[in-house]
């Protein structure tokens, strides 16, 4: 039995459940921006990477384009099941996906023998997913702002996909939350490794907010606060990770 992690960058992950594989917020190809323009923040990719091949799921935390990324997606065959957020089924019908599930937070849904349990996550500026994902070969958590849902039970999970610094902006704050969620992940969830996202990968980004942007922690930080029983790993784009779990 295998349970794997494939990282590409920002918030983008391959994740694999013995033959069940999951892609998750892909920016792939080309290069990303938000409104009002590419003036505001601009992001570009070191080098393209391939898109993986024989996806079952393709799974949307948001609608946003650094999560739902037109282009990337618009490479992808339209017969692939989606499943997400209101804002990420909305952009995926837009661009002739035939097969989305629209997946509200509070609610569970079963794939084959996956289990998705839908999470509130960031609000950006409506509340958007993280997931729980369990499958009899391992058990993922996932939220790529580190916006904690405090209605998750206490339980054991085998790894967590989170950010572990924050990252502000004058004025509005914090918009990545890892660095100040990570010990109620730790607490409620016990995962036996934690995957630091969001802010790694093969990508340079330029534009006013990027210039404003103040982060505070680190990798390394975060590790030293752990105790030896749990892994936490930076992950480098395109190395397979596998992952430990409880059985």
């Amino acid at each position: 039995m295998s349970f794997s992690a494939t990282y590409f960058g920002s918030s983008g992950w391959l994740i694999e459940f013995e033959k069940l594989r999951i892609l998750i917020d892909p920016w792939l190809t080309g290069t990303l921006a938000f409104p009002p323009g590419r003036w505001l923040i601009e992001g570009k990719l070191a080098q393209e990477i391939k898109i993986p091949e024989q996806i079952d799921l393709l799974l949307l935390t948001q609608g946003l384009a650094d999560h739902a990324h037109p282009e990337t997606l618009s490479k992808l065959p339209r017969s692939i099941h989606v499943c997400g957020s209101s804002s990420a089924a909305k952009v995926v019908r837009n661009l002739g996906f035939k097969k989305v599930q629209e997946l509200k937070p509070g609610t569970t849904t079963q794939i084959k023998q996956l289990t998705i349990e839908t999470t509130k996550g960031a609000p950006v500026p409506n509340f958007e997913n993280g997931y729980i994902l369990t499958h009899p070969v391992g058990s993922l958590y996932l939220e790529p702002h580190g916006f904690f849902d405090d209605q998750i039970s206490s339980r054991k999970i085998d790894a967590a996909i989170t950010p572990v610094v924050d990252v502000k902006l004058p004025l509005a704050g914090a918009f990545l939350k890892g660095k100040t969620v990570l010990p109620k992940i730790i607490q409620r969830l016990n995962p036996l490794t934690i995957l630091a996202s969001t802010t790694g990968g093969n990508a340079e980004f330029s534009g006013l907010l990027g210039k404003l942007m103040k982060m505070e922690g680190s990798t390394e930080e975060a590790a030293n606060s752990l105790d030896q029983s749990r892994d936490i790993i930076d992950p480098v784009p395109g190395l397979k990770y596998l992952l430990k779990t409880y059985d």
